[in-house]
């Protein structure tokens, strides 16, 4: 649509400014007044040095630079980010501490721990956080996915072993909604308000850092005593995470001029399409 659009504003421009430019054709009311001129007289001294023709003759007569300027859409801002000086900070935190400490050890555990083995991992935490899908979902008034919830808890947690294999996934075509309260609030009209970058947690706005504290109220691992074991298994549920997706993050990482920018607008995209959804 925007290329019709150019191509019809140019369209327009090119015959405004022929019109607008270029001298009215001469009117010879009187055909005998026509006086012939001579192939090597074809031009008088004065237009030859018009410099107004010399520089339409050298192409010159518009920037073409600034002309393409007014037909360029201008950079959309998807959220406020007034803390991108601390937030920047955070960022190369993080991403440090991501390479240099959770990469090894994720390399590692990959090399000791099967595919199955990892896969079967990342189920069990996924089946413990269906609370927060489950109540999420029921806030925005998704029936059906919190009933696919349900039935996917008790199906995994059966017949899938504590929830370490999928055959609600497999057999029943039941998928996780995928839900958190960040979203609830986005469904009811909250906006994102700030960007914001957490230490380890990562990019959030300030409308989702209100799932933080729900993941350890509703996620049943916030529960285990003591507390030092708690944080343990919540790091171990991250590098078996890491295990699957610090190759995609340093490719996304890699292909980007301003990482920075980058992440902050993927997920904020990210987020805005799953709370229309």
């Amino acid at each position: 649509m925007m290329v019709l659009v150019i191509a019809l504003l140019l369209q327009g421009c090119a015959a405004h400014t022929a019109s607008s430019i270029l001298p009215p054709p001469l009117e010879n009311k009187d055909p005998s007044l026509a006086k012939e001129v001579p192939p090597d007289e074809g031009a008088s001294q004065e237009e030859t040095n018009d410099p107004f023709m010399e520089e339409m003759e050298e192409g010159d007569f518009f920037d073409e630079d600034e002309f393409m300027e007014m037909f360029e859409e201008p950079p959309t801002i998807l959220v406020r980010d007034p803390l991108a000086p601390v937030n920047r900070v955070m960022f190369y935190i993080n991403d440090k501490l991501l390479l240099w400490v959770i990469k090894p050890v994720a390399i590692g555990y990959r090399t000791v721990a099967p595919t199955m083995v990892r896969q079967g991992v990342s189920n069990f935490f996924d089946n413990l956080k269906m609370p927060i899908r489950l109540i999420n979902s029921l806030l925005q008034g998704k029936i059906k996915g919190a009933g696919s919830e349900l039935s996917r808890f008790v199906v995994n947690t059966t017949v899938g072993v504590l929830g370490f294999g999928d055959p609600a996934g497999h057999w029943l075509h039941l998928k996780p909604s995928d839900e958190d309260l960040g979203q609830t609030l986005g469904a009811w009209g909250i906006g994102n308000g700030l960007y914001i970058v957490w230490p380890i947690l990562g990019p959030s706005t300030l409308r989702d850092t209100a799932s933080i504290p729900e993941y350890f109220y509703l996620n049943p691992i916030g529960y285990v005593k003591p507390t030092e074991l708690s944080l343990g298994i919540s790091a171990y549920e991250k590098i078996n995470l890491a295990s699957f997706t610090i190759e995609d993050y340093e490719t996304l990482k890699a292909s980007a001029l301003d990482p920075y920018t980058f992440i902050r607008d993927l997920y904020i995209q990210s987020r805005n399409k799953k709370v229309s959804e």
